[in-house]
């Protein structure tokens, strides 16, 4: 063939490409502008969006990218089987033939809602809760609301000896006086509660001079916050935007390890760092730009290659032919038998999400003793952790040998009954300690003096870091070196001598 042969060739290859490019580009956008066409929008949220469009664009912009600005829930109940992205079947028939806009979440449950002010001929409350969100998603919210994620901010604020941790973190000896003078809920928001959750209250109503006129607005105390445990001002508990971040409420991004990172960065639960420091997390930061992050149900090997926080807890897991690995829940201990951090020691998961009402045989507030003993009538049985175990293990079984993973199971409840040894060891000095006098301990503070901080610090950071390491395949010298076995032995060396020192000076 001659090259002006070629060329010619070449030439009309080139054309009846853009043709078919042309073509295929104006039948997607006329398919897309069709679809949202079908999507209408409802009068109140067209309202909305011309004030809004202009005075947050951002937030405009982050809803016209989801799910809910394209697709009604009459459209999302169409699909079926397990491809539904909601799990609810039921959606009052007021919401069923718009998209889910800022009217049909702001304006949701006004009455309930104390922050609820009229706004433009509007009752608009700003906090959306799991009550609101459960018009569409009630299946997700009775999930959650069995979590005990849902109860973080009571389970902590509610919890004598939790208080009295926080109180040592916060506002740490010897510098008491100066600190209690300084703190305020507002600090306490961007520490414990950040992720715990705030307990959020409607303070006033304030106006304000806007581009749109005077307009009244509810002032809100422990406002904003998206921790799991909010107390919402209507009551209802928790934030499902602490995975699902508003306005997009991304599916991808709560699948994403980095959400979960934001709370569970450690050390007193490094999972997020122990994930970094894993196989599974190199091969992520490697591949997940390859992943597909949005399909339901999530196929093993096919939307992804190793597993994530989301994987492992939450998604819905098929096998490339459709079988069932993992149903989806939104009660985040499903797949879990042990409560791997220690108070001061890991523990089967609580039977129920509310953990204020536990009591050891101490009476403290504890799921264990400071013998190791377990607070038993609060927690799941033998029957119920071997069901969940085995639920996880048939996540890794999805590509993991049965072998591969029994020898994973073995070393893992092992290094709970290793780190529970060694935490024992410490408990057992720090009992003596306040038994002979040399520290003032229980019930006054259980955390505020050097003997106590280097115990605390003990279970709380080190043996954390050993058993989520063994739980998750994590990197072996992050939990030896970097945080684990070296800094825990340090601090019973230190423990040992501190005792030494003090006794004899009591002499």
């Amino acid at each position: 063939m001659y090259p002006a042969d070629c060329r010619i060739r070449t030439g009309r290859l080139l054309v009846a490409f853009s043709l078919w490019s042309i073509f295929m580009f104006g039948f997607i956008f006329q398919t897309a502008s069709a679809f949202a066409a079908e999507a209408a929008v409802s009068e109140a949220t067209r309202q909305c969006l011309e004030c809004h469009e202009s005075v947050h664009p951002g937030i405009v912009a982050d809803w016209k990218q989801s799910r809910h600005a394209v697709m009604t829930p009459k459209q999302a109940l169409l699909v079926k089987d397990r491809n539904q992205k909601i799990l609810t079947q039921m959606v009052a028939d007021s919401l069923m033939e718009t998209t889910v806009g800022c009217a049909e979440c702001h304006t949701r449950n006004a009455a309930e809602h104390p922050d609820t002010v009229s706004h433009n001929g509007f009752d608009v409350h700003p906090v959306v809760t799991p009550r609101d969100c459960a018009a569409c998603h009630a299946t997700e919210r009775d999930q959650y609301a069995d979590n005990i994620m849902s109860h973080a901010y009571r389970n902590l604020a509610d919890n004598a000896i939790y208080q009295d941790l926080q109180r040592s973190l916060l506002s740490p000896a010897p510098w008491k006086q100066i600190e209690k003078a300084s703190s305020s809920l507002h600090a306490e928001a961007v520490t414990c509660y950040y992720c715990h959750g705030t307990k959020m209250e409607v303070t006033g109503v304030v106006n304000r001079s806007t581009d749109m006129g005077d307009m009244a607005f509810p002032m809100l105390s422990g406002w904003p916050n998206n921790g799991v445990g909010r107390i919402n001002p209507d009551g209802t508990l928790g934030a499902c935007t602490a995975c699902h971040p508003r306005h997009a409420f991304s599916q991808a991004v709560a699948r994403k390890p980095a959400t979960c990172k934001e709370c569970h960065n450690g050390p007193d639960v490094p999972a997020y760092k122990v994930y970094d420091a894993s196989k599974h997390g190199n091969i992520a930061a490697a591949q997940q730009g390859k992943w597909n992050f949005t399909t339901t149900p999530w196929v093993i090997g096919k939307d992804f290659t190793a597993p994530t926080c989301a994987a492992c807890h939450i998604s819905l897991l098929v096998s490339e032919d459709g079988n069932v690995v993992a149903e989806r829940t939104h009660r985040m201990n499903n797949r879990l038998a042990w409560r791997i951090f220690g108070l001061p020691y890991p523990h089967p998961q609580p039977i129920l999400p509310d953990v204020t009402v536990i009591r050891n045989a101490e009476g403290q507030p504890l799921p264990t003793d400071f013998s190791g003993g377990m607070a038993k009538t609060y927690l799941i049985d033998e029957k119920e952790q071997r069901k969940r175990t085995e639920t996880m293990q048939a996540v890794c079984r999805a590509c993991h040998s049965t072998s591969w993973v029994a020898g994973h199971w073995q070393r893992f409840e092992s290094t709970i009954q290793r780190t529970h040894s060694l935490t024992k060891t410490a408990t057992d000095m720090i009992v003596d300690v306040w038994k002979q006098k040399l520290a003032k301990g229980y019930p006054e503070s259980l955390f505020d003096e050097p003997i106590e901080k280097l115990w605390s610090g003990l279970w709380l950071y080190d043996a954390n870091n050993i058993r989520f390491t063994a739980a998750m395949a994590g990197g072996g010298d992050y939990a030896v070196f970097a945080e684990g076995y070296a800094p825990l032995s340090k601090r019973l060396a230190e423990m040992d001598e501190w005792i030494a020192r003090r006794r004899t000076r009591s002499r």
